[in-house]
């Protein structure tokens, strides 16, 4: 049988040369593969703008070869090699396999990064031309017998290798240094000169606002390639650079281009359990192991423990001590689920980019750069296609890391994209619309960013604007999502909750958008809910009627509200709910496990604060306690614990015994905490 030759999968680590190995092949085989993985490298392209030289000489000699082992083949002197020259041929097959692997990831790699390597790649293709040349050295001639035309090939392409030297072309090297010399500009504050940044990015046959973006993926991607911190940084600089370049070369070839890409998040997705924190229950970003050995994102257990509890809000154990230790294995796993769902990682409170890695000098200034160029070309657009161009760019900016949204905000880039807000630019533009509160809700993830949108004349008034008559759902939904990431913060919550057309656009928005837009709207209210002032607008706005409409779609979600509604709301919340309580007994049977622990939630305080008509109406739904019975033996711990709570009560009932309404409902801590948990889910869109 013929091996073929090994193809790489996508890898975060290139293989070292010790990693390669021959197939455990015999004679004939062996000489078989040798020409399937010699073709396969004749046939590749010399590398293109970089060591264009060094690939080529590789492959030309690689093509001579081929032609041996066509003659071994044709000519096979014996079915059987001697162990020595069985041993020839499986070292040539491994430096085949390494020189086919270099052109590859050349090929594929980032071309600035390769020319940052330049001095390393081209002493990589000499040491392959020096093993080759060894290996030709001790080539046994006498015992395959080749013909005289063949031989002498093989001897000058021996002699060919042997006398090889180190080739950095002139051309790469001078470009090189330009390179780090405009890096050493930016990073003392100096614009680079955007002829030269020109002419060497098209060097690099960067030509185009495609390319560059391809660009920076590649330099994302190599980020993990690299062991040492100091590889890392230079790409991070890198990256900087051609983000720039991109912007004031190439962002107006894409001025009519929108982003049809939905907005990811975290209801888009399935989290895995593990990666979630039990009391937030929402995507951890800083995981910490608590002295129970349980682990949960540091800021929900700070406030748990700052609160004043003093157990493990998991198990119920006694805390030992409050010292919180991270766990670094469980957040490097969530980093790679995040990179891996194409959504970003970063710290809270953090200056990482979403690879894990500080930014350096130069790419802050970079970026300061780009944002100060793009902003500047903003406030002259003439036109709706050209602003819609740069605030394209200001919004894919804004998406990439904590930096870049400070630095836009500081360049006054809010007041501006207000002005692309308005209903009257929807109907003409819609897409212009989208990018600009897109922009926005990107800018809100900064906590310093949302004071200075609310802050800013008519720029929450334009959101809600765009919430309760934008031209697209899109638009709509992103607006619901600044409202939700605005909210995240107490005072503002009070004050978005103080604003009617605040509560009428979310609950029309659940009621007739799409279900992206939807969860966008619904988490906005569950923020909302947190504050009690605010429960009783939202249930004179119809939020009950709201969650009725749609809880057989959204149940996770809609009961989490009602809960929330039902606990800080009076009467009206609970005569609302009544109508709800079949529904809610539905979940109990078949919903997820947090479902059933937030209708088990709700169903204890109507119970408790409706009275005995509420528990009748309870009573008489058929096997309703088998279900509670189910939930106590399946549930989670908090929803066993409302689920046992809630047979009380039913039982109580049945015997005529007082309901214990003064009862203050218990575990409410942990739904607090998800209520207010809930702003760090918004992710750039």
């Amino acid at each position: 049988m013929v091996v073929s030759p090994l193809v790489f999968p996508p890898r975060k680590r290139r293989p070292s040369a010790g990693s390669f190995v021959s197939p455990k092949l015999a004679d004939m085989n062996l000489v078989k593969s040798l020409l399937s993985l010699s073709q396969e490298i004749s046939s590749l392209k010399p590398l293109q703008f970089l060591l264009r030289r060094n690939s080529l000489s590789v492959i030309n000699k690689t093509k001579l070869l081929s032609i041996l082992f066509e003659e071994l083949l044709r000519n096979p002197v014996s079915n059987f090699f001697s162990p020595s020259t069985l041993l020839c041929f499986e070292e040539m097959y491994i430096v085949l396999q390494r020189i086919k692997t270099q052109i590859e990831d050349c090929s594929n790699g980032s071309k600035m990064w390769l020319l940052m390597q330049i001095q390393v790649l081209s002493n990589g293709f000499h040491e392959l031309t020096l093993e080759l040349s060894t290996l030709l050295d001790i080539f046994p001639f006498k015992e395959v017998e080749l013909s005289q035309d063949v031989e002498e090939l093989v001897v000058f392409v021996r002699k060919q290798c042997s006398q090889s030297k180190p080739l950095v072309d002139p051309r790469d090297e001078s470009l090189r240094l330009e390179v780090l010399a405009m890096l050493d500009r930016i990073e003392k504050e100096i614009v680079p000169d955007h002829f030269k940044l020109k002419k060497v990015v098209e060097d690099l046959g960067l030509r185009h606002n495609s390319s560059c973006r391809e660009e920076i993926e590649s330099l994302q991607e190599e980020i993990q390639n690299q062991n040492d911190e100091k590889s890392k940084s230079d790409i991070v600089s890198l990256i900087g650079l051609v983000r720039y370049a991109n912007c004031v070369l190439f962002g107006s070839s894409t001025a009519s281009r929108t982003d049809h890409t939905r907005r990811k998040s975290m209801s888009d997705l399935t989290i895995p359990a593990d990666f979630r924190c039990p009391i937030s229950l929402e995507l951890m970003r800083d995981p910490v192991v608590v002295a129970t050995g349980q682990t949960y994102d540091r800021e929900s257990i700070n406030q748990w423990i700052e609160s004043g509890h003093s157990t493990c809000p998991k198990t119920g154990q006694t805390l030992a001590h409050s010292n919180l230790i991270p766990n670094r294995a469980l957040r490097n796993l969530i980093a790679m689920w995040c990179r891996e769902q194409g959504i970003p990682f970063e710290t809270v409170g953090s200056n990482e980019t979403v690879n894990g890695v500080k930014a350096t000098k130069v790419a802050f200034e970079a970026t300061k750069m780009t944002v100060s160029f793009l902003v500047n070309k903003l406030s002259s657009s003439q036109s709706m296609e050209a602003a819609n161009g740069v605030i394209y760019e200001l919004r894919a900016l804004s998406k990439t890391d904590s930096d870049s949204r400070a630095c836009i905000a500081e360049a006054g880039a809010i007041p501006i994209l207000v002005r692309y807000l308005a209903s009257g630019i929807g109907s003409q533009e819609p897409s212009l619309q989208v990018n600009a509160v897109t922009t926005i809700l990107n800018l809100s993830i900064l906590e310093a960013n949302k004071t200075m949108i609310m802050e800013t004349d008519g720029a929450l008034n334009g959101v809600i604007e765009v919430l309760l008559s934008g031209a697209t759902w899109e638009a709509k939904g992103n607006a619901a999502a600044t409202i939700f990431s605005l909210s995240g913060v107490h005072a503002y919550r009070k004050s978005l909750g103080r604003k009617t057309r605040v509560i009428k656009g979310l609950i029309n928005l659940v009621k007739d958008g799409p279900m992206n837009s939807q969860k966008d709207a619904l988490v906005a209210i569950l923020n909302l809910a947190g504050d009690r002032e605010n429960v009783g607008r939202l249930v004179e706005g119809g939020v009950i009627e709201m969650v009725n409409g749609v809880i057989d779609e959204l149940p996770e979600e809609t009961v989490m509200i009602l809960e929330a509604v039902v606990r800080r709301g009076g009467v009206a919340a609970i005569a609302a709910a009544f109508n709800v309580i079949k529904k809610l007994a539905a979940i109990l049977r078949e919903g997820s496990d947090n479902a059933r622990e937030s209708a088990a939630a709700t169903l204890v305080t109507i119970c408790r604060k409706g009275g005995s008509e509420v528990v009748a109406e309870l009573a008489t739904i058929p096997g309703i306690e088998r279900i509670i019975w189910e939930v106590m033996g399946s549930g989670t711990m908090r929803g066993r614990r409302k689920a046992a709570t809630l047979l009380r009560i039913l039982r109580r009932w049945a015997a005529g015994l007082d309901l214990d309404t003064n009862n203050v409902v218990d575990s409410s801590s942990m739904m607090t905490m998800t209520v207010n948990n809930t702003s760090r889910t918004v992710l750039p869109a």
